[in-house]
């Protein structure tokens, strides 16, 4: 009886049950929990503490495997999206659980960030990096236009994140940007220039920083069909902000085919090469 009713519901409900069996998903991080760090003081051998801001959607935020081991560098730290406080980095960067427990982890995997911080402070061995996590997945720009919630809660953080290194007189040194699938559409590809500047303008201008470094990446090209028009086009206007915007560069990600198996997500290979792009990209102009 059980088995004919399996069958029963397979039948009447066979595109939900392909939708499932085709999702790709992001292990669970490994254990043990964040370990907690003082950033009242700097590491030994390091002179400055340099805090980088994570903006964009779920490629930002990273949906790559992760390894079996923590890193623990002392040198490289980020602010927990869930309670603020400050950790030695590992993935995932945009860990949404519990800092001991990770109860209420999300998808969150290997994004850019962390191989970005760890080429950064290979170049600066005085340095100490500070990451600052605000990506969230799916997101529109629109949502990160000034007055827009991500904008204020991305801006809150890093506002808290230069108060609690005051002791160490931190500087925010730039940020890594990537965004554009979910505005890759006919209608909001002529604005989404426009919507990439302001919002640029808009967060040196709150922090006082009216040079500070921003760099775009492109999304990627992995899915084939109508939609990779669109994400060719978003592409274009990424690539063209540095002569549209001054003090911005982007990453070239488009030869990056790799993914976890939807065509969307970059795999852990990829977002370790635009980790290390983005740090080679800063790296030319500090």
């Amino acid at each position: 009886m059980r088995q004919a009713t399996t069958i029963l519901l397979l039948a009447l409900c066979p595109p939900l049950f392909a939708q499932k069996a085709g999702k790709a998903t992001t292990p669970p991080p490994t254990k043990p929990p964040l370990v907690s760090v003082d950033v009242t003081k700097l590491p030994e051998g390091t002179t400055q503490l340099d805090l980088f801001l994570l903006m964009g959607q779920s490629n930002m935020k990273g949906r790559g495997v992760m390894p079996e081991e923590p890193k623990r560098d002392p040198r490289i730290v980020m602010m927990h999206l869930k309670d603020d406080q400050w950790y030695l980095a590992r993935h995932p960067l945009h860990l949404t659980g519990e800092a001991k427990t990770f109860q209420g982890h999300d998808n969150a995997g290997v994004g850019p960030g962390l191989v970005f911080a760890e080429v950064i402070a290979a170049a600066n061995p005085k340095s100490a990096i500070g990451l600052v996590p605000c990506a969230v997945g799916g997101s529109s720009i629109k949502l990160w236009q000034k007055g827009a919630k991500l904008y204020e809660e991305s801006l809150r953080r890093a506002k808290l994140a230069l108060q609690t290194t005051a002791p160490l007189k931190a500087r925010i040194r730039g940020v890594i940007w990537l965004q554009g699938e979910a505005n890759a559409n006919p209608e909001e590809l002529p604005l989404h220039a426009e919507r990439l500047r302001a919002m640029i303008e808009a967060l040196r201008a709150d922090l006082v920083l009216p040079e500070l470094p921003f760099i775009a990446c492109t999304v990627g090209e992995l899915k084939p069909g109508p939609l990779l028009t669109n994400l060719k086009a978003m592409n274009e206007i990424q690539l063209a902000l540095p002569k549209n915007v001054p003090h911005t560069a982007c990453v070239d990600a488009r030869d990056l085919k790799t993914h976890i198996g939807d065509a969307v997500h970059f795999d852990t290979a990829a977002q370790n090469e635009i980790g290390k792009r983005f740090a080679e990209k800063f790296l030319l102009n500090p």
